[in-house]
């Protein structure tokens, strides 16, 4: 489990040491991507339309239900959903909507600047009127220029316009309309655009650029933009900010949208004082006519008979009527109170309720379920502001409004009953009373008669009227609950912000070449220096070969003074410090593929041998691909192919003299039908026997190893094995397939070797501590 969790961190282990200097080599490209990246943030600042935060303090109360027998805790009164409701309601389209009214934004004014449009509020040259109930065009700059104050032309720059008719369709402006000259404060139709401009200014010539904006596009805008958040988990004071490219519109806007929210929750207050104003008011009028009529025939009825003593006119009998016709009065004003609540609560229509204790009505089970009712039906209203019909909250709601709807009839029902009985009781009494003041003289009766009518309409009229101004001083006296802690201020400048595109442009520019050498390699699949080999090879790397630039393969011999035969003689040193000098030596030569370099390191390799004076052979092994005799001008007529398949016994008639001293090759001979089983023979074994006995160091060149399976058999005939890597060439997977061969097989005395390097870029590691361009190396200077 250990060497696994080894394996997988030196699989994602990335060498800075090797990647640093790849990086440095690059240092034109990224000073010019640096360059490149702060002159596109530089532009990209100018070309970017300045954003403004502005932020102002809004305290919400956080309301306590009043319906404390009906509400259900889980619905209603979980944490602070009731201020969460009002956060959505004060960014609700509805509410945005009636603040845009309110305001002049419909057409927005812009002057030209170096690289863009500037929105310009307040101050401007000129104002425009627009006819919403005719077309318009919209959401598109459009060019007002003037040359006197008289007249100005009206032109269209875009490329995209879009037209809106009345009915609230949008659909794109198919022709754009050519230029057109029209009079300062006319208004001006055509199939396109109806409005009316006022010079304002005192320029004599200039232009403006206008957009016009319906109410639909605006109302999504501001509300799309508005964020609120809480100052404290605790507080129900709520930041409201916006981002805006006019920090004076931005500032308007906040302010006019939260007094707005005041307005309607202050209507909302005094929706009870006014609907009973307005019932009573529909009582007085008829009320007042019956006085007035009542009084006239009073006065008519005491001047024609000259009766002005009121006290003489007095009696027991008419204090007694009077009681109970004022009784009887109330009594049925409150029964076409409780019909026209009744109509109320069938139909649903609950704005129109008036609570019973706004006319002096005092039933306080009664008081209780309507007030209850209101204001369930008012939250019912917040709600669907924000959310469907079809929403839990709101069926929840309207589940408690059922619910009072009925208990409010069952009371009325009962109240109603009551009042019948006391009307038919009154009526009872007040019969009994006028048949007792019969026997008094006619005169007399008909004076009662004319005073009690008009004490009794009267005594409603001022009971009325003192209802109604009781309803009216509640109605002045109420206040919103909210209120505004700040007022809307601009707060910065959010984008774009110079100094900080700037350092991003930098870092990008830094980012962009640097990554690019990161992400080569990241996903590289080559083998590209030797540091690599050195950190993820689980064996030795006992030399590093440069590339050979030169047509011949022989370089000990051709380019003795050069870097890369230096390469090989490091490697037949470092081979010392394995195998001991006065040993006889045999070893092998292979790699993964075919192209890595094995045939070039097995004759060069060969070559440093021999001119060390020890007698070496040079065996080709790879019956396959033959190459060696190539190199050294000699012919392929016989070698190991002859021998292994016995053409050939006398092994002294297939060694081929080469013309260095100490250096004989053994070829591989014409191809056999079966090279694999050649090599698994006794007379291989044998050969390498008698190979021993003549040679001080014995070479195989063998096929690659991981295209022929008879390499892995040869491991046991050597004391040395060579694995070649190539620089730009060996897949990074050959490491891992060579070091599953050794951690499976147990394979000891194996080696890795680094060839085809180049010598401008390579990384100096383990095995190539001469180094490249010492000086002395008298071919490289040529």
């Amino acid at each position: 489990m250990q060497e696994e969790e080894f394996d997988l961190k030196e699989s994602n282990y990335l060498d800075l040491k090797a990647i640093i200097p790849k990086i440095l080599r690059i240092w034109p490209y990224i000073f010019l991507s640096v360059f490149l990246f702060s002159v596109g943030g530089y532009f990209l600042t100018k070309l970017t339309t300045p954003v403004f935060k502005v932020s102002s303090l809004f305290f919400v109360k956080e309301k306590e239900s009043g319906l404390a027998l009906f509400d259900s805790p889980s619905i209603l009164n979980s944490g602070n959903i009731g201020l969460q409701n009002e956060v959505i309601i004060i960014k609700s389209k509805p509410i945005a909507r009636t603040t845009l009214q309110k305001l002049d934004f419909e057409v927005e004014y812009y002057q030209s600047g170096t690289y863009i449009y500037n929105e310009v509020y307040k101050n401007i040259p000129v104002l425009v009127e627009v006819d919403w109930k005719a077309p318009q065009i919209i959401n598109s700059l459009i060019k007002i220029s003037w040359n006197n104050q008289e007249n100005y032309t009206v032109s269209f720059e875009d490329d995209d316009y879009r037209k809106i008719l009345p009915d609230g369709n949008v659909f794109p402006l198919s022709i754009i309309p050519d230029p057109e000259t029209f009079k300062f404060g006319e208004w001006v139709e055509t199939n396109n655009f109806k409005f009316k401009i006022e010079k304002t200014g005192i320029e004599e010539s200039g232009e403006i650029f206008i957009k016009l904006r319906d109410i639909n596009s605006l109302v999504w805008e501001y509300s799309g933009r508005l964020q609120i958040k809480r100052l404290d988990r605790n507080a129900s004071i709520l930041d409201l900010s916006l981002e805006t490219t006019n920090p004076v519109k931005g500032e308007i806007y906040l302010n006019t949208l939260m007094q707005n929210y005041l307005d309607i929750e202050l209507r909302e207050k005094n929706e009870i004082s006014s609907s009973t104003v307005d019932f009573i008011d529909s009582q007085v009028a008829g009320v007042a006519d019956s006085l007035k009529l009542f009084e006239s025939q009073l006065q008519t009825f005491r001047s024609s008979n000259k009766i002005y003593d009121l006290e003489s006119e007095s009696s027991l009998v008419y204090e007694q009527l009077m009681e109970y016709e004022t009784q009887l009065r109330q009594e049925k004003f409150k029964r076409s109170y409780y019909g026209k609540l009744r109509d109320y609560l069938v139909g649903e229509n609950y704005r129109d309720i008036v609570v019973p204790s706004g006319l002096g009505i005092e039933d306080p089970i009664l008081n209780t379920l309507i007030t209850n009712l209101i204001v369930l039906q008012n939250r019912k209203s917040e709600l669907l502001a924000t959310n469907t019909p079809e929403s839990p909250i709101v069926i929840e709601v309207e589940r408690k409004i059922k619910e009072l709807n009925a208990s409010i009839r069952e009371a009325l029902t009962n109240v109603d009953t009551n009042s019948r009985f006391l009307i038919e009781d009154l009526e009872s009494r007040i019969a009994s009373i006028e048949a007792s003041f019969r026997n008094l003289p006619e005169t007399e009766q008909n004076l009662i008669r004319f005073r009690r009518q008009f004490d009794i309409t009267e005594g409603l009229y001022t009971f009325l009227m003192q209802r109604r101004a009781e309803a009216a001083i509640t109605k002045a006296s109420n206040k919103a609950d909210n209120k505004i802690i700040e007022p809307a201020s601009t707060i910065q400048q959010i984008k774009p912000q110079f100094a900080r595109t700037i350092l991003m442009s930098i870092l990008l520019g830094l980012f962009v070449p640097v990554g690019f050498v990161l992400g080569r390699e990241v996903f590289r699949t080559k083998i590209e220096d030797s540091s690599y080999l050195e950190n993820k090879l689980k064996v030795p790397v006992l030399s590093t070969i440069l590339f050979n630039k030169k047509k011949s393969n022989l370089v000990v011999f051709d380019q003795g003074k050069s870097g890369i035969a230096e390469g090989f003689r490091s490697l037949r040193a470092n081979i010392k410090f394995i195998l001991p000098a006065d040993k006889q030596i045999t070893l092998m030569v292979t790699s993964t593929i075919s192209g890595e370099g094995k045939t070039f390191c097995s004759m060069n390799l060969a070559s440093v041998y021999s001119l060390t004076g020890k007698k070496t052979i040079l065996v080709g092994c790879d019956m396959r691909k033959p190459k060696i005799f190539e190199d050294f001008k000699l012919k392929n007529d016989v070698g190991l192919s002859t021998y292994l398949s016995q053409q050939e016994k006398d092994i002294n008639k297939i060694i081929k003299k080469t013309q260095f001293d100490n250096l004989d090759i053994l070829v591989s001979g014409p191809t056999p039908p079966n090279p694999a089983e050649l090599l698994f023979t006794e007379h291989f074994s044998n050969l390498l026997d008698e190979l021993k006995n003549q040679y001080d160091v014995i070479i195989l060149d063998t096929p690659p190893v991981g295209l022929v399976s008879e390499t892995l058999d040869l491991l046991a005939h050597v004391d040395l094995t060579l694995f070649v890597f190539r620089q730009n060439f060996s897949q990074r997977s050959f490491v891992e397939a060579l070091n599953g061969l050794k951690g499976k097989n147990g394979i000891k005395n194996i080696y890795g070797v680094f060839n085809g390097v180049d010598g401008k870029k390579v990384t100096y590691g383990y095995g190539y501590t001469y180094g490249y361009g010492y000086g002395y190396y008298e071919d490289d200077k040529k």
